[in-house]
């Protein structure tokens, strides 16, 4: 019998294809309405792997818009009432199932500041569907295993598209539109040669850089929450500012070498460690001959991230029942996560 967490995994691409399909008014109302009242400011509003989606999110809008996006401490507003600046910001929050009140309070006090509203979200019977000004449906369906993962795939393509839309990027809407075929593609490469070393380690890092990074926080997140690994991401610049210190022999490091200007550090970077003596997984394309596992690629680099994270996720659920755990239900852990 399958976990609810795989069989949720392998349904993305029908959710995508699905999400693809839908809502193709809004996003250009959006996307008219954002290129004739241009943003002052831009903040994301999410929290665990809805925040992981939302750096995606921040790298495609600032790489084609120069517009800076900042993750919003929530607290601001929650806790520390913060008077912020509202005129002309745009706040865009993340979530699968919109009932946080530290997600659906910031929204609901922006709006009401004058601020332009979005909601990436699955549930739309939700608190949160009922406060945003624009609303985005994931389409992801319902998830039942406490782990996000189709739901989480389907964040970063509403945010890709929401980008592709605002920005005029043909090239990225291209992309889209072969995406839901590359990431059945991507079902078909084998990672279970990561699943043992990975069981057998109690912490390690996760490495990647600019927007692969969002990739790498995701992942460490899973390992924590399904499998108990104290697993921690770091960008492969700031692994260098002090915690490489932790690698030695027999440290575990799980690096994504993707595509872009970032690839070649980053390959160094595991050459290096596995010269230290670190039992290093590299995952890279399939040109780079130093690889561990191969990355399937897209139609264009900026989506590549989708299908890792679609590669990653069968090997998080193969840990998590190799360790003897539940990948469904982690200890002290529910689906829907209410903090202020």
């Amino acid at each position: 019998m399958i976990s609810k967490m795989l069989e949720e995994a392998r349904s993305a691409p029908q959710a995508v294809e699905a999400l693809l399909a839908a809502n193709q008014k809004d996003y250009v109302a959006l996307s008219e309405r954002l290129r004739r009242n241009s943003p002052s400011g831009i903040v994301t509003i999410a929290r665990g792997s809805s925040d992981n989606a939302a750096a995606y999110l921040a790298y495609l809008i600032t790489k084609r818009t120069g517009r800076l996006v900042t993750s919003l401490p929530m607290s601001l507003l929650t806790l520390y009432h913060a008077p912020i600046a509202t005129a002309g910001l745009l706040a865009i929050s993340i979530s699968q199932s919109g009932q946080s009140p530290d997600v659906v309070e910031p929204i609901d006090q922006l709006r009401k500041g004058g601020a332009t509203t979005v909601a990436l979200l699955n549930d739309m019977t939700s608190t949160l569907a009922a406060t945003a000004q624009w609303v985005l449906p994931l389409h992801a369906g319902p998830e039942e295993s406490v782990a996000a993962t189709k739901s989480f795939v389907c964040s970063l393509v509403a945010g890709a598209r929401l980008a592709a839309k605002w920005s005029h990027d043909e090239p990225l809407l291209e992309g889209l539109r072969s995406l839901p075929a590359a990431l059945e593609e991507t079902q078909k490469h084998d990672w279970s040669s990561a699943v043992e070393p990975l069981a057998r380690s109690e912490r390690l890092m996760v490495i990647s850089r600019g927007i692969g990074l969002s990739i790498a926080q995701e992942s460490a997140l899973k390992l924590k929450e399904t499998c108990g690994i104290q697993a921690e991401a770091f960008s492969a610049a700031e692994v260098r500012h002090g915690p490489q210190a932790l690698v030695a022999e027999g440290y575990t490091l799980f690096a994504y070498a993707m595509r872009g200007p970032a690839q070649k550090e980053i390959v160094a970077l595991a050459a290096e460690m596995r010269n230290r003596g670190a039992k290093v997984i590299l995952a890279a394309p399939a040109d780079i001959p130093e690889r561990d596992l191969t990355l399937a690629t897209t139609a264009i680099e900026d989506l590549d991230p989708v299908t890792a994270i679609q590669s990653f996720y069968p090997v998080a659920e193969a840990v998590s029942r190799l360790r003897g755990r539940d990948p469904d239900n982690p200890p002290f852990l529910k689906k829907v996560t209410t903090t202020r």
